[in-house]
């Protein structure tokens, strides 16, 4: 199977630079199928805007009558007090109207563009989630979370400046240009279309030129936001070894180098509108000289070069437009960019074509041949076979490294075998639904991290639609009713960040009772009570028993102590089966598992001496048991 690489964490998301391409994909959001109502408003906002540049340019007709009527170069009847007022009249209202309209434009297409970035959002959103484990261990969450929310802002820019601004400025030029020379003659039109022409180019240059620099200054955002929300992630780590400053001098590190992105960005965009204000300029002047020429040869009217002047001033604004427009559809196109290419990223594990759910029946879960590895050089599983019984547990112990974690994430299909294949209920794995199939499985977890919501929520997220009376008999099964009712607020008791307001054993009883309440028929314990003290492992692995009753179920040991009622126990040692059994065939056998059994009875016996030697210095003891329980599962022939 072909497979595509993530890109490395330490490199931004690379573009293909085809911007365009982009822009072309963004369109059909500006006519969005199946939406009537939201292409009405596109109609009415491509109506606003073409009034609102006819009455634009309409304007300074008003400008030039009143000023002819005041001068008194106009005929006699124009120069009535009243007409004059009423020209000037109209020349405010079409200076108001020009504005109301085109609010009017953007408040009637605010629904549309905002539909488009909720959508180009969520779709995004979705995507990642389809993404393999394999890419998101390789990517760092901050800079994602950077992407997508830099993506989404540029996606409503470059949607409206590329229909607000670059039609309607090009339309105002062509109206302007025709006026002129319908009225004046062509050579204004001429340097009309000169001085748009040196004006676009300058500004295509110059913001060709920024580009670069507006990249540097996202990835050296990108790259300060991933470490600030990796440092405050990781806030208890930071606060053990004491590395407070340590952090905020390699965030500080990040921010400089954003700085000095930052202020380049900032002169080159003052050189831009140094550059399109002299260009501009130079055109109004040779054009204001002519029409002052003009008027001086009795040609024109002084009307004539107050219209022109108005109108050359109101060409300056969408003039601008054109300006600001392609820079801002550009700068908008570079940060939705990298959004868009995490579009492009293929998700690795795909449904079939024609997939169908995953039908269970007695729940029976086999491995037939299954080789996998991380890295080709290294494998991980080689040929691994093995059978769990509908209904019954079969443990898989062995050695840190030795394949065990594996198998669950195989299972759950993170990964697709690189040989061999998984079947439940003779059904292969890879051709089944992935959401059937998940659905098929529960996973207790060996470090469990929960959502930063209520314990309620982080309960029922095992079945979203389950009642409180369904959440609260899980949280019994998983003995943490009685800790969450004293609790002040309850199941609506906050659990903090990656549930950091709770202790190990606390969080792993909620990750319990979320498999719990989800019920599925195969059950999978990756060391479920490896962070629980004796006597609470003892009440949850009694809870664990019932649960797992009439399920098929997977145990991921290293604490030997908790799989000996398994009714087969697998021992992997280089992604193999070496041995297989009951705990007491194994132990008769005298071969790798009994040496880790007797290892761990060694741990527990010296546990009990120290206990008994040392009242007090806790903390002491378990590192010891921790010290020699580590041991105890590394075992090498």
């Amino acid at each position: 199977m072909s497979r595509r690489t993530p890109p490395s964490n330490d490199k931004p998301i690379a573009v293909d630079g085809d911007q365009w391409s982009i822009l072309r994909d963004m369109l059909p959001y500006l006519w969005p199928a199946g939406h009537p109502g939201l292409k009405v408003r596109v109609v009415l906002a491509m109506v606003a805007l073409v009034l609102s540049k006819v009455v634009t340019v309409a304007t300074p007709y008003a400008f030039k009558y009143a000023t002819d009527a005041l001068t008194g170069k106009a005929d006699i009847a124009t120069t009535a007090v009243t007409v004059i007022i009423f020209l000037v009249l109209a020349y405010g209202l079409g200076r108001i109207m020009m504005v109301v309209l085109a609010q009017i434009r953007d408040a009637v297409f605010a629904k549309v563009s905002q539909r488009a970035v909720k959508e180009l959002a969520v779709r995004t959103f979705r995507h990642l989630h389809a993404l393999s484990l394999k890419f998101h261990l390789e990517r760092r969450t901050g800079g994602l979370s950077r992407i997508v929310s830099r993506g989404t802002m540029g996606i409503d820019t470059v949607l409206r400046f590329s229909l607000f601004n670059t039609f309607p400025t090009i339309l105002e030029i062509a109206l302007v240009a025709g006026i002129l020379a319908w009225s004046y003659g062509w050579l204004y039109a001429a340097v009309i279309l000169a001085t748009v022409v040196a004006y676009v180019w300058f500004t295509y240059a110059a913001t060709e030129w920024r580009i670069n620099i507006r990249r540097d200054m996202n990835a050296a955002d990108t790259e300060a936001n991933t470490k600030a929300v990796d440092s405050l992630l990781n806030f208890e780590t930071v606060k053990y070894f004491g590395n407070e400053e340590h952090e905020v001098k390699r965030y500080a590190r990040s921010m400089e180098t954003y700085e000095q992105a930052a202020i380049k960005t900032w002169v080159s965009l003052s050189v831009l509108n140094s550059g399109q204000a002299v260009v501009y300029s130079i055109g109004l002047t040779v054009v204001m000289i002519m029409s002052a020429l003009s008027v001086k040869a009795g040609h024109s009217s002084v009307g004539d070069f107050v219209m022109i002047n108005a109108l050359m001033i109101q060409l300056y604004m969408p003039l601008n437009f054109i300006g600001s427009s392609y820079r801002e559809i550009k700068q908008g196109l570079i940060d939705v960019e990298q959004m868009f290419t995490l579009l492009k990223v293929n998700a690795e594990i795909k449904d079939k074509p024609g997939a169908k759910p995953l039908h269970v029946g007695p729940a029976e879960v086999v491995f037939e041949n299954v080789s996998f590895a991380y890295d080709p050089a290294r494998p991980i599983l080689k040929n691994l076979s093995l059978r769990v019984p509908p209904g019954k547990t079969v443990a898989i112990v062995g050695p840190s490294g030795a394949g065990k974690s594996t198998i669950s994430r195989l299972l759950y299909r993170f990964y697709d075998v690189n040989g061999g294949r998984i079947l439940i209920d003779g059904q292969d794995i890879s051709q089944v639904t992935q959401t059937s199939l998940r659905a098929a499985i529960g996973m207790v977890p060996q470090d469990t991290v929960l959502f930063n919501d209520t314990i309620r929520y982080n309960i029922r997220y095992g079945r979203p639609d389950a009642t409180d009376e369904e959440v609260v008999a899980a949280a019994r099964m998983a003995q943490i009713n009685d800790f969450v009712m004293s609790l002040p607020k309850g199941y609506d008791a906050l659990v903090g960040e990656r549930g950091l307001k709770l202790s190990g054993g606390e969080k792993q009883r909620v990750s319990i009772a979320r498999t719990i309440l989800k019920g599925p028929p195969i059950l999978i314990l990756d060391e479920a009570t490896s962070a629980l003290d004796s006597f609470t492992e003892h009440q949850i692995q009694a809870a664990l028993r019932k649960v797992s009753e009439n399920r098929t179920t997977l145990v991921i040991a290293h604490r030997l102590s908790t799989v000996v009622d398994a009714d087969e126990i697998i021992v992997l040692e280089r992604g193999q089966v070496a041995e297989r059994g009951t705990h007491d065939e194994l132990l008769a056998e005298n071969g790798i598992y009994a040496a880790m059994w007797n290892r761990q009875r060694q741990v527990d016996q010296a546990r009990e001496i120290l206990k008994e030697a040392e009242k007090e210095g806790h903390h002491v003891i378990e590192l010891k048991e921790d010290a020699a329980r580590r041991q105890a599962t590394s075992y090498t022939p």
